[in-house]
């Protein structure tokens, strides 16, 4: 007796506290998406008030035409990247991570590799809430860092860099293939078997002759796609 009465004890004392994390949980996500919209929303307006002030404060208006042929040229480039940024990289940003992340910008040589890293330091699961709410904390972090940074190089950046020898200023152009392997390795050492379809489906993505707009989202809906039949046919899936 009294031991089914312990078992129950702890039975009702581990509903209550996953319903306090579950409730805590939609209090995070309540308040991210509040904050995110409201913080984005500013910068919006901020980064409209510049132009608008020189187009109609200081009569400086190019034109409709010209802004429509630039906005036209723009979106024809990079305009599909606004609708698979979000998606590709909220699966392990989560919903505080990516508000932030497209808040700071340097999502892909910054945020992402960061918000890795630090899910990995907590030992958190990708696409838990532990890992999420570990990647935001990555991301803040690194974002304070990179304003830090920013400041310094803005103030005598220019001066440094032109101290630096030929040779190593042709190695920033490595800066961010060395990110985006190392954040590759970061998750193949899980799972080497998947990190090896990755680079295999990577490699064949990158040398086929497809539009180049749409080679990161199909590369990452192939490997995903792949994962998934692959665990499903292990039976970890239903």
């Amino acid at each position: 007796m009294n031991n089914t009465a312990n078992q129950t004890a702890n039975v009702a004392a581990d509903s209550r506290i996953s319903g306090t994390e579950a409730s805590s949980m939609e209090v995070f996500y309540r308040r991210s998406h509040f904050w995110g919209r409201l913080t984005l929303l500013v910068i919006i307006i901020m980064s409209l008030i510049p132009p608008l002030y020189i187009s109609f404060v200081l009569d400086a208006h190019p034109g409709w035409g010209v802004i429509a042929t630039g906005l036209v040229g723009y979106a024809s480039f990079i305009g599909i990247m606004w609708v698979l940024e979000p998606i590709t990289y909220y699966p392990t940003l989560g919903v505080a991570g990516t508000y932030l992340a497209f808040l700071t910008g340097n999502i892909a040589n910054m945020c992402l590799p960061c918000s890795s890293a630090a899910q990995k330091s907590v030992d958190a699961a990708p696409g838990s809430q532990k890992a999420e709410v570990a990647g935001v904390f990555g991301i803040a972090v690194a974002s304070l860092t990179n304003i830090i940074l920013l400041v310094i190089m803005i103030i005598g950046g220019t001066y440094l860099i032109s101290m630096f020898p030929p040779f190593v200023e042709g190695m920033f152009g490595f800066v961010l293939p060395s990110i985006f392997g190392a954040v590759l390795g970061q998750f193949a050492y899980r799972t080497p078997k998947y990190g090896v379809i990755a680079l295999v489906i990577g490699m064949a993505v990158l040398f086929s002759p497809i539009f180049s707009l749409i080679k990161i989202a199909l590369c990452v809906t192939l490997t995903i796609a792949v994962v998934l039949f692959m665990e499903k046919k292990k039976g970890n899936l239903e």
